[in-house]
């Protein structure tokens, strides 16, 4: 009884296993496996059917286990699969391996003049084409594989720039230099924009890190026009799936301008960033926090300052009219800051700054408009006065034909028209261009109109300001007649009286100089 309860009891042996090594399974009648251990001595069978069945089914699996790795059973997780494989001539199973295995092949980088660089462009059309049905997985070792071949092949230092920015124009005529590796770097960039656009935010936050930003961010920078606007796509993206790097791309893109406006005034890619910039804004909820009223006032207002302004203006003009659509009691402010950048000697700006004031004044509202309007309406006054052949004159003249600056005129004209009158009427006695000429008796027939009686006493005024001009001239030109004659006198006389005398005459002369 007892040998009976110790037979049930399995063995343990003090050697591994040599089941895979030694078994063989033998058919007979008696359907019972037979094993021979490393010694040749036969190990005990039993005849008990249930034990039988047991053992039979764990040499099975262990055979299978030993032809057919774990890794094909399981649909070939962690095999190696041969990159220059079609996606079309291997299982379903194994082409997420293959995905990662060709994201792999195109980390190397090569000198575009071999034959690896044909392979490495089929690999990308065909992982751009993967990734485009939607059979791509974005797990972990792909995010991975994705962003390391996307560092590999796009994050790179670009040559030293031999333009001079101190001889840049104001709208850079000079022919944009192309990469000659574009047809690669294109299939590259397609690829990283799928990804941003398919990735799950916070499977790829490991990845898609502050490091991988700025490297991006460094890279608009690049002389080609068709690399900066696929970045535009790419940025735009991340920032909009990638909610937790927002705050810091928006101070990232600061530290970019900053750096632009007063340090090197020399950058490729800040017409391009203040695209990406005037969608954000028009998103942002109100009331606008300090940030954004900061980057305004810090990073936008100050943009209007280098003399290449030409080249993104009409961006960082959009921006501006965004943040005042938004929040129009920042339209006096605005107006402040383009008062203080406001250029003296560079028509083409002033020009620009012209037209950006019109479209800051159609959107401001009364009481804002009458914190600004006396020194604005000086310096359209002396834009009035302009003789650039660039017609500065011109363009400010034509500010009286829209209807919203006029009703703002119209409602302040006892402040506005006095500080206007001025410079209207010296246009009007000697300003060279006929069609200044024209549009100046214009306005002054406009505000005939609007008020007569307010007219006349500018004239008035104006007529006893240049009579009371014309006496302190006269003043001015009879006293240095008196100091010429007293130095040409003094040089004359050499004796003490006459020197006394003629000393006299020059203390008087200076006391009306003073005077």
């Amino acid at each position: 009884m007892l040998k009976q309860i110790l037979s049930k009891i399995p063995r343990k042996s003090s050697k591994p296993d040599p089941i895979d090594a030694t078994t063989v399974i033998d058919t007979g009648t008696n359907n019972n496996p037979v094993s021979n251990s490393g010694n040749g001595a036969p190990c005990s069978t039993t005849t008990n059917g249930g034990n039988s069945f047991s053992s039979r089914l764990n040499v099975v699996k262990r055979v299978s286990s030993a032809v057919f790795p774990s890794s094909i059973m399981s649909g070939g997780v962690d095999a190696a699969v041969e990159p220059h494989i079609s996606f079309k001539d291997i299982s379903p199973l194994q082409k997420q391996n293959l995905f990662i295995s060709k994201l792999n092949f195109c980390c190397e980088i090569s000198d575009f003049s071999d034959a690896h660089l044909d392979l490495k462009r089929e690999a990308l059309v065909e992982l751009l084409d993967f990734v485009s049905s939607g059979s791509a997985k974005f797990t972990e070792p792909a995010i991975s594989a994705i962003c390391k071949m996307c560092a590999a092949n796009l994050f790179r230092v670009f040559p030293p720039k031999y333009r001079n920015s101190s001889n840049a124009t104001e709208t850079d005529d000079e022919e944009p230099m192309f990469d000659p590796a574009w047809s690669h770097l294109q299939l590259v960039y397609e690829l990283l924009l799928r990804f941003t656009s398919l990735v799950d935010a916070k499977a790829a936050k490991k990845q898609v890190d502050h490091s991988f930003v700025l490297r991006l961010l460094d890279l608009f920078d690049s002389d080609d026009p068709r690399e900066r606007d696929c970045l535009k796509s790419v940025l735009h993206r991340i920032y909009g799936k990638f909610m937790v790097l927002r705050p810091f791309i928006r101070k990232a893109v600061s530290n970019i301008i900053y750096r632009f406006v007063y340090e090197t005034e020399r950058h490729n890619g800040i017409a391009e960033l203040l695209e990406i910039f005037g969608s954000i804004i028009s998103g942002f909820a109100l009331p606008l926090k300090e940030e954004h009223k900061l980057f305004l006032w810090r990073a936008l207002m100050p943009l209007h300052k280098p003399k290449s302004v030409g080249i993104y203006h009409q961006q960082l003009a959009y921006c501006i009219v965004q943040f005042v659509d938004k929040d129009p009691k920042l339209t006096g402010e605005v107006i402040k800051g383009l008062l203080k950048y406001w250029p003296v000697t560079n028509s083409q700006k002033e020009l620009m700054f012209i037209s950006e004031v019109e479209e800051m004044l159609e959107m401001t509202s009364m009481d804002e408009f009458q914190k600004v309007m006396v020194p604005l309406f000086r310096r359209i006054g002396g834009c009035l006065n302009s003789s650039h052949y660039q017609q500065v004159a011109e363009r400010a003249h034509l500010l009286w034909n829209n209807e919203r600056i006029v009703n703002l005129v119209i409602h302040n004209r006892q402040v506005i028209v006095p500080i206007v009158f001025s410079a209207l009427e010296r246009n009007s006695q000697n300003h060279w261009n006929q069609a200044v000429l024209n549009l100046t008796q214009n306005i002054r027939k406009m505000f005939l109109e609007m008020d007569e009686e307010l007219m006349l006493a500018c004239q008035c005024k104006l007529e006893e300001e240049q009579s009371k001009s014309n006496v302190v001239a006269e003043k001015r030109r009879l006293t240095w007649e008196n100091l010429e004659s007293a130095a040409g006198g003094a040089a004359s006389f050499n004796n003490p009286i006459s020197n006394t005398i003629n000393l006299a005459h020059v203390e008087s002369a200076s006391c009306s100089v003073a005077c």
